[in-house]
């Protein structure tokens, strides 16, 4: 008999893990459940009926590097490439970066000479950071919070200015707490390989080459100087292509299908619980948040569950914001971190609260008043991970006891190893192939 692989969660990691999965194991019987009544999990678009895309979850995605070759060739396979909407190095958007600091927008240097300049808030040239980091000592710890990595390296303005802004972009998270071996892991191994990040960087530490196919799409990135892209009709369209694909080549989605436990089989497999009865499985990808899954195991598998609970994630509110005569519509997002603080219990917070703040935000740091056109409140519960200092451990802690009990099941998402849309889609096709290997 073909064996039966099910797939829980239809987030872009559970979506392509599926898509991969009927391309190396076709003989298989594979089914893909969620629990809600659509695919794609935080990527998720509204398109107003004047024209505006208003994102809910991420924006772009970022095109350089393995992972973001790997998702351009997801792209190709999907039919995705005349929807593409590129932002190239050139572009305004991409060279200039403001930080907010002291009710103030500071540029950052956008050339070489404004590293020798110094620019508010930093109290020197950030050319001066940067020559020093090269002959500094390198650290012997496992592992550090990303603020003290970067004040070792290059200085505590640059770990509380910039550094404390990039992690609450791209984390929602507190860089005191964040891990920098699992959140950076390639300033990790550079400063380990080569005892300078700069030095490491300029070589290649720690960097995968692509090895696959060039497809037209990636010659046109790497011609253009792509930095990001996103889609025509937002990103959402790109699981709702992967689902199409999925059911063109006849795999089994189940919407509304809420698992309630995973539990081992007899025979070695598992059997897969939900409200409309029991899936025989022989090997379960679970692409649901670590403090989704943990819950759903059984007794026997405790210690697994009491790793997966160890792993937090935050809520970001996000707020889409539509003014009368803008091109563009704005964004604005709160939260991560400092959600409770400053809003209270995210399952309690009032919407018409988080729209007042957001407006406010708006006008103070953009200089927009008026009433919006249009005005968009979600609460993403628990939307993104939080890699704290020893996290890597963690993670070697949970392959190594699932790995010695035999439990059929492999951990994807972003609970793991990255929380960018690359890295999904990247690590959910990795745990394909060790299972398949």
């Amino acid at each position: 008999m073909p064996r039966t692989l099910v797939v829980v969660g239809a987030g872009v990691s559970g979506l392509a893990a599926t898509l991969h999965l009927s391309r190396v194991v076709p003989a298989a019987k594979v089914l893909l459940l969620e629990a809600s009544d659509r695919t794609g999990g935080w990527l998720q678009t509204t398109r107003t009926e004047e024209g505006a895309i208003l994102e809910h979850g991420p924006r772009g995605v970022r095109s350089a590097g393995t992972v973001g070759t790997n998702t351009l060739q997801l792209v190709s396979e999907i039919g995705l490439e005349s929807e593409l909407l590129p932002i190239t190095y050139n572009n305004a958007a991409t060279k200039n970066r403001y930080l907010f600091v002291g009710g103030k927008l500071c540029k950052l240097p956008t050339s070489v000479r404004g590293a020798f300049s110094r620019l508010p808030p930093f109290s020197q040239p950030l050319a001066w950071s940067l020559a020093r980091e090269p002959i500094l000592p390198r650290s012997k710890e496992e592992d550090e919070s990303v603020h003290a990595f970067f004040t070792r390296r290059f200085g505590a303005e640059m770990a509380d200015y910039a550094v404390d802004s990039l992690c609450r972009g791209i984390f929602a998270g507190d860089c005191r707490k964040l891990s920098v071996r699992s959140c950076f892991p390639p300033l990790f191994q550079a400063e380990r390989s080569w005892g300078s990040v700069l030095l490491g960087m300029l070589v290649g530490s720690g960097a995968v080459k692509w090895d696959g196919a060039q497809t037209e799409v990636m010659k046109r990135a790497r011609r253009e100087g792509w930095a990001q892209w996103s889609l025509c009709r937002g990103m959402q369209s790109l699981p709702e292509a992967m689902e199409a694909a999925l059911r063109a080549k006849g795999v089994e989605i189940h919407l509304h299908t809420p698992v309630t436990e995973i539990r081992p089989a007899a025979d070695g497999g598992c059997q897969v619980l939900t409200e409309g009865g029991i899936l025989a499985a022989d090997h379960v990808f679970s692409a649901l948040p670590a403090g989704v899954l943990g819950p759903l195991l059984p007794p026997a598998w405790r210690p697994l569950a009491q790793a997966l609970g160890k792993i937090n994630s935050v809520s970001v509110a996000v707020v889409n914001l539509e003014y009368e005569g803008r091109v563009l519509p704005v964004t604005v997002m709160m939260g991560g971190s400092w959600f409770t603080g400053a809003f209270g219990d995210p399952q309690k917070v009032s919407k018409e609260h988080l729209l007042e703040r957001a407006k406010e935000a708006v006008q103070e740091h953009l200089g927009i008043t008026g009433q919006p056109l249009t005005a968009i409140v979600k609460v993403q519960k628990d939307c993104i991970p939080q890699y704290g200092v020893g996290h890597w451990k963690l993670l070697a802690d949970i392959s190594e006891w699932t790995a010695s009990h035999l439990v059929p099941l492999t951990l994807l998402g972003a609970s793991y190893d990255g929380v960018s849309v690359n890295d999904c889609i990247y690590q959910a096709q990795r745990g394909v192939e060790r299972l398949r290997g």
